[in-house]
């Protein structure tokens, strides 16, 4: 029986009804006087120089008020793709905003920008990896490339290394090198060594929300207020500020509803639009077009990853090494020395050898998606896991367990693992029954896959408030966005504590000028860094209501307890009153009583790692190389299910994602960088019918400094994906696939190789 009187309970999303019913208000809805909106006049070349910009057809346009180029715009330092603005003399990749027209209607801002007319000189362009390391190739940045911080770090996914030198100038953006222990004698001295080379494509965090923005000019303070659809808008605050050259506190930021964003929102045009807006003394909109999203953002890296590991006869894990080159765009970025990283982050080795490149390339630059480049760094070290245990004639799940990290064991920058739950989730998907009856599945020519995906965590300070109103509502406040429903996770924590009904509790998303600071959503942190704020907050709102009412019994607050929206004398239910009348008796003219208000900060410093195995069941078609998932099994240890339905929700969502990795999605591009895949017709993604069926099974193993022993969610369920169904193909048919994703002419031709 559970210890909890609300925790645990599956629990509807709060502002569901609003969602499905579409009277919730995204950016998009916005309608705010005098307002224009924006539409890009985007480049066609991946490098070109801009001999002239002709905009007077555009302006001749009905409604178009204004048509904005880099000479009306500050010549700033372009040291982040944020302060890149609009190509200034030069364009560097496909989808880069040249121009912007503003105008009255959305209509008569796309018909203006249809009517700019670039002069382009064609300049040749390396839009790939190899062909930016070639000897000779056009380089991105002739000037050597400008550093700034990307937004890895809001993920949890910093790693550090040199970042180039500036004396030779070339397309390679950084290097990393980390190196443990003896790695060429701990190969000399493996039974089995496997290795191979693993290569995944950009793909796109593709939210049902594109990116959104509305910013209003302030002409007294020079500063601006912002709506957006955000994952920090306390970061977009700070980035806005800075390119305006005001105050921060002049600028602020409404966090708008999120129509998805998986990494893909802590900043993109936010200075830019600002910028538009402070030159042309208006509000300016701009939401962007599907084409444009998948033109013109900033979607995860490609990555080819070469790896290799040793092990003993008995299974021991001698030796890890991993070499990854990451395509980064046009700016530089950490993600390709967090690949390697996460290679060798939750299997314990005394010897290693991590390596990376991130290299420019005349494309977009890149960001965050969902556990940044943990896919494929889960999908090379657990494929040579399960094809080092196929030559070792061991189970795949023993192997694993084996070397999997338990808590006291080292981790791998400093310290030692806490209470973990890897070796708890391995065992879960042992006794699964589609590992179970694996055998049987591969008699009907089926195959059966089993990886694991680990995820560290974010970490980031953050407060809360919440206060007792006279109706008896407990409010609680915060200041971040919300992606994932954890509105509803966060009542129930602040209903737990003070002992009141959730729907009793309602929280409130505020501006930058009212709300305490939140952080960035990102990186499974949100519900593990500030659910202990908001524990902290009603614990103190609790406190002081206890107070008041023990000032009123004349007894002591120990005596007291609150049932049903009343505070009353343990023992004599007749002696109580309600939660509202003492919040009025705080709220009045003449009052003895303080308001209640409690107020919860944390900056949690030890983090909580979390794992999620998955199972995949699957059938090869070996004449047409088609892969159909079958049925695909996710277990997770959360720590904690806090609201176990938003918590299954999070769990499908991330491996549909990891299917989509696996099986559908790839932003391809051209020899001269232009997309092919530039809308939803182009660009697969799976359906619910071509998902499979996902089966959840949560597993609990309480963190040490979670909320009631909460880990983050969001990220691992969609680590482990596309590793399971690559072993479950091998299982099927003897060939092991290493390029993603696994479409019918790849499977095809490796089938025909074998």
């Amino acid at each position: 029986m559970s210890d909890f009187s609300f925790i645990g309970n599956p629990t509807p999303a709060v502002d569901g009804g609003e969602k499905v019913t579409g009277n919730l208000k995204y950016t998009a809805d916005l309608k705010l006087g005098g307002m224009l909106h924006a539409r890009f006049v985007l480049s066609t070349y991946a490098h070109a120089k801009i001999a002239s910009i002709d905009v007077s057809a555009a302006v001749a346009v009905p409604g178009v008020r204004h048509v904005v180029t880099a000479a009306d715009l500050p010549d700033l330092v372009p040291h982040s793709r944020m302060y890149l603005m609009l190509a200034r003399g030069r364009v560097i990749f496909v989808g880069q905003p040249v121009a912007v027209v503003l105008a009255d209607t959305l209509s008569a801002a796309a018909d203006g920008a249809e009517l700019v007319e670039v002069d382009y000189e064609p300049l040749e362009a390396a839009t790939n990896m190899d062909a930016a390391l070639a000897e000779g190739a056009p380089l991105v940045w002739p000037t050597g490339i400008p550093r700034g911080a990307g937004d890895e770090a809001a993920h949890g996914a910093e790693a550090g290394g040199d970042a180039g030198s500036d004396e030779e100038i070339s397309n390679i953006a950084g290097t990393t090198r980390i190196e443990r222990g003896d790695v060429d004698a701990a190969f000399a001295a493996s039974d089995v060594i496997v290795e191979r080379t693993f290569e995944t494509p950009m793909v796109h965090q593709s939210s049902i929300e594109t990116q959104a923005l509305v910013v209003q000019p302030n002409p007294i303070t020079g500063g601006a207020n912002v709506w957006g659809s955000l994952q920090n808008p306390f970061g977009a605050r700070w980035d806005i500020a800075e390119v305006l050259g005001v105050p921060e506190s002049d600028v602020n930021v409404y966090g708008m509803p999120v129509g998805g964003a998986f990494g893909a929102k802590f900043g993109l045009y936010e200075p830019l639009v600002a910028l538009l807006a402070a030159t042309v003394g208006k509000t300016v909109s701009l939401v962007l077009t599907r084409g444009e999203e998948l033109l013109t953002t900033n979607p995860a890296p490609a990555l080819r990853m070469s790896a290799k590991m040793g092990f003993k006869s008995d299974g021991a894990l001698m030796a890890m090494q991993t070499n990854v080159i990451a395509d980064t765009g046009i700016y530089p970025s950490g993600l390709g020395g967090f690949a390697a990283m996460q290679f060798a982050s939750f299997y314990p080795c005394e010897n290693v050898l991590l390596e990376s490149t991130n290299v420019v390339t005349f494309k977009p630059s890149v960001g965050a998606y969902r556990a940044p480049t943990s896919p494929t760094s889960f999908m090379a070290v657990e494929t040579l896991f399960d094809e080092a245990a196929e030559q070792l004639g061991m189970d795949a799940i023993e192997l694993r367990l084996k070397s999997a990290a338990r808590g006291g064991d080292a981790m791998p920058d400093t310290g030692e693992f806490p209470t973990i739950g890897m070796v708890e989730t391995l065992e879960a998907a042992r006794e699964h029954p589609i590992w179970q009856h694996r055998d049987e599945a591969r008699q009907k020519g089926h195959g059966v896959g089993v990886a694991i995906g680990g995820w560290m965590g974010g970490l980031e300070p953050g407060a809360s408030v919440c206060k007792l109103n006279r109706d008896g509502v407990l409010q609680v406040q915060i200041g971040t966005a919300d992606l994932s429903g954890t509105p509803t996770t966060f009542a129930l924590l602040a209903a737990e504590t003070f002992g009141i009904a959730p729907d009793k509790v309602r929280f409130v998303y505020s501006d930058t000028d009212s709300a305490p600071y939140g952080g960035g959503v990102g990186g499974s942190k949100t519900t593990y860094t500030l659910g202990n704020a908001v524990i902290r907050a009603a614990a103190e709102a609790r406190k002081q209501t206890l107070s008041i009412a023990a000032e009123e019994f004349e007894v002591s607050a120990e005596d007291l307890e609150i049932v049903d929206g009343r505070v009353r004398v343990r023992g004599f239910p007749d002696r109580s009153i309600a939660l509202g009348e003492i919040a009025g008796k705080s709220m009045t003219f003449g009052g003895k009583y303080e308001p209640v208000q409690g107020n919860g900060r944390q900056a949690v410093t030890d983090r909580a790692p979390s794992f999620s195995a998955q199972i995949a069941e699957v059938e090869v078609d070996e004449e047409t190389g088609e892969v159909n998932l079958l049925n695909l099994a996710v277990l997770q240890d959360v720590g904690r299910a806090l609201n176990p339905l938003a918590v299954e929700g999070q769990m499908q969502g991330g491996a549909i994602q990891g299917v989509g990795w696996a099986l559908y999605e790839e932003m391809r591009y051209d020899d001269d960088g232009q997309l092919l895949s530039g809308s939803w017709m182009d660009y697969a993604m799976p359906d619910a019918v071509q998902a499979s069926p996902i089966e959840t099974q949560i597993l609990e193993v309480p963190s040490e400094s979670g909320p009631f022993g909460a880990r983050g969610v969001g990220e691992p369920p969609v680590i482990a994906t596309i590793a399971a169904i690559a072993n479950a193909v091998a299982h099927a048919t003897g060939v092991r696939l290493t390029q993603t994703p696994m479409t019918a002419p790849r499977v095809l031709e490796a089938l025909e190789g074998r």
